[in-house]
């Protein structure tokens, strides 16, 4: 597919890396020629330099015969303006753009047509949204769902004298009595497909898929939830910060937000009547002790630079904050974070390009396309969700007698309203969901390619 990608910053640069490796037709427009030098330097791509909302600019990037315009540079009004001009110059194309800013949502969603949107995504809400899952059941480091929420594929450390410490798969559903799979485990920064005889470790970071009911009982069996977030400390008033409190305003939960811009405390406060909005520096340890940071329930790091959120995100776990969730926007030094009490990290950029190429994907395989997708494992896994159809492969069949391909498996199945952590007896048939994971960076299309 040709496909136009309009800013070469982190998402544009992220977009590159994972749709080049798929095999797509890549023109990226930047105004920085330096940036685009090292896309060339990196990826299979075509490079314009120039305003992507110019007309001139479009039609050298070959807009005119592309099949999809992505924008996503920094301003929200030349993504919208690029994606306007572009659907002029080729009423065929789709157009995706980055729109942030909280003023445009309702217009964006009552105006697309005029707008020439086929998808608006905004990251920093649908990382808000994550968070407040995250928040919801406290003792996950990231909650991925399927099946309309019914099924999650949900991340968990196994930490020193933890139940999990020394076990081994196959007697895990007894010791948690209800029907869990662990899909994936992350051990020295390499993903592992494991089998009922693999034993955790210390410090492994496991990938549990189930239903939502059962995480809630395997928490609760193994000791995990200390205790509901009743009060959280949120540091930074960016757009995440609005989006959240917007969305726990009225909830059960006490927030408070530190802010070091005077202007931008006045503006949130003036946005949400009920949340306490502090004026200082979340850095400053004698503001988050007079905070009371050690009587917290959830720390949350939301301030604009990676370095700050992870220093204040330590230091919270070494007050021994329940739960700590860490915003990073650079995820290239996965080993190293990992290594650090950064609680759950989210990355709106990751989110983005979740979301990015579902829809590419969606526009591949009109038929057959995935429901959803998540990358999980820091990258090395991916899970998405289908449909079975009449062109499904192997219905009926009990999944002892399919043959699939390596690092590739059902993690579940879902049967209308009941959902299923498959065992070999199990089957699968036309209007059933499945839920399927691979890893060794392959990609899944469609659910006939994790087939032998």
């Amino acid at each position: 597919m040709k496909i136009i990608i309009a800013g070469n910053g982190k998402v544009g640069a992220s977009l590159a890396r994972q749709l080049s490796a798929e095999g797509h037709s890549l023109t990226i427009i930047d105004a920085d020629p330096k940036v685009l030098e090292t896309s060339i330097e990196k990826y299979d791509v075509m490079t314009v330099n120039g305003n992507c909302a110019s007309m001139h600019v479009l039609k050298e990037a070959g807009v005119e015969d592309a099949q999809l315009l992505i924008a996503v540079t920094d301003a929200d009004e030349v993504n919208l303006l690029c994606c306007m001009t572009a659907h002029g110059l080729n009423k065929e194309l789709h157009t995706l753009a980055r729109i942030r800013n909280p003023e445009y949502i309702d217009q964006i969603y009552q105006m697309r047509d005029y707008f020439a949107l086929s998808l608006a995504v905004n990251p920093d809400r649908q990382a808000a949204r994550e968070i407040e899952r995250l928040l919801r059941m406290p003792g996950f480091l990231k909650r991925e769902p399927f099946a309309k929420g019914r099924v999650e594929i949900v991340e968990l450390k196994v930490e020193k004298g933890s139940k999990l410490c020394g076990l081994q798969l196959s007697g895990l559903n007894n010791l948690i009595k209800c029907r869990v799979l662990v899909c994936s485990v992350l051990r020295n920064g390499k993903a592992i497909a494991p089998g009922g005889g693999f034993v955790l470790e210390e410090d492994d970071r496991i990938f549990v898929t189930a239903s939502t009911n059962d995480l809630a009982v395997m928490l609760k069996n193994l000791g995990m939830i200390t205790r509901k977030v009743n009060r959280a400390i949120i540091c930074g008033g960016g757009r995440i910060s609005y989006y959240l409190a917007q969305q726990l305003q009225n909830s059960d939960i006490s927030l408070q937000i530190i802010e070091k811009d005077y202007d931008r405390c006045v503006q949130l406060a003036g946005m949400l009547p009920n949340v306490n909005v502090i004026y200082g520096d979340a850095a400053n340890e004698s503001l988050m002790e007079s905070e009371r940071i050690d009587d917290s329930d959830a720390l949350i790091t939301l301030t604009g630079i990676d370095e700050v959120n992870m220093v204040i995100s330590i230091y919270g776990s070494s007050k021994e904050v329940p739960q700590v969730i860490t915003k990073i926007s650079e995820l290239e030094n996965n080993s190293i974070l990992a290594s650090l009490p950064l609680g759950s990290v989210i990355s709106p950029k990751e989110v983005c390009c979740n979301t990015i190429v579902h829809y590419v994907r969606a526009m591949e395989n009109q038929t057959g396309a995935a429901l959803s997708v998540h990358t999980i494992a820091d990258g090395q896994v991916e899970a998405a969700e289908f449909v079975v159809d009449k062109n499904t492969l192997h219905c009926g069949e009990p999944l002892k007698n399919i043959k699939i391909k390596k690092d590739a498996l059902i993690a579940c199945i879902i049967h209308g309203s009941k959902t299923e952590i498959p065992g070999g007896n199990s089957t699968f048939n036309v209007g059933d969901s499945i839920i399927v994971v691979a890893g060794g960076g392959k990609a899944i299309n469609q659910i006939n390619d994790i087939f032998e």
